[in-house]
């Protein structure tokens, strides 16, 4: 067996970010469900792993290809990529995608009552994020933070629950948003525009697909690699 096939969903990607793209394409959960091998996930969902293997080193091969180290990276670094990449981009877009699918819901409602429910479960991660993000940014990564300084600096460390307490609440709630996203996923037939639709239509539809996209790559980021490593410090 290829060694990339023993490999956790989260290690691939987090070695070759080129991988994520592939992984949406067969919806392979690499953030909330990460841990599973590459062989498992495809067991899972009857992927022939022969194909899915041929993608993924042609990606990753790719002449070019950028490469972010983020297993490389320190926490505040992780942290900084986080706010900057990913937070923000949340802040930006969350607005916007709402505008649009009230428009929607509103005008093609009738015709199309599963936007109304999108609508409503968008709205629902709108305010999940909004809360969540503020949790990370004002508690849980200046605790990261913190723990970082104190350990470069030989101090005494708090209680583990200082730092895996929040991380339990944050973990879960970027779970319960994976399930949203991934139940507006299915009520749009995988992100699939009917062909009467309109432009805003089609525009809140890749909208919404972006942000699921960008989503998985943000909690695995968080899930599989910053918070792993705030956690190593209490194993040294």
């Amino acid at each position: 067996m290829n060694s990339i096939l023993e490999k956790t969903l989260a290690t691939i990607v987090t070695e070759n970010h080129q991988a994520a793209a592939i992984f949406e394409k067969y919806s392979l959960d690499f953030c909330c469900k990460g841990k599973r091998t590459l062989n498992d996930a495809c067991k899972e969902k009857s992927i022939d792993t022969n194909c899915i293997e041929k993608e993924l080193n042609e990606a990753i091969s790719t002449e070019g290809a950028k490469h972010i180290p983020f297993k490389e990276m320190n926490e505040e670094q992780l942290i900084g990529y986080i706010l900057i990449h990913h937070h923000f981009y949340v802040k930006q877009s969350m607005p916007t995608i709402m505008n649009h699918l009230e428009k929607v819901a509103m005008k093609h409602g009738p015709h199309f009552p599963y936007m109304v429910e999108v609508f409503q479960l968008f709205a629902e991660i709108q305010q999940d994020m909004t809360s969540h993000m503020h949790k990370e940014e004002m508690i849980l990564f200046p605790r990261i933070k913190q723990i970082a300084t104190a350990h470069a600096e030989h101090q005494t460390l708090p209680d583990p629950g200082f730092i895996q307490g929040p991380v339990n609440v944050m973990e879960h709630e970027h779970d319960l948003a994976g399930d949203i996203m991934s139940r507006i996923r299915v009520l749009t037939n995988n992100y699939t525009a009917p062909e009467e639709a309109c432009t805003t239509f089609r525009v809140v539809i890749s909208e919404l697909q972006a942000f699921e996209e960008d989503l998985h790559k943000h909690i695995h980021l968080e899930n599989n690699v910053l918070f792993p490593k705030a956690e190593n410090f209490f194993l040294n």
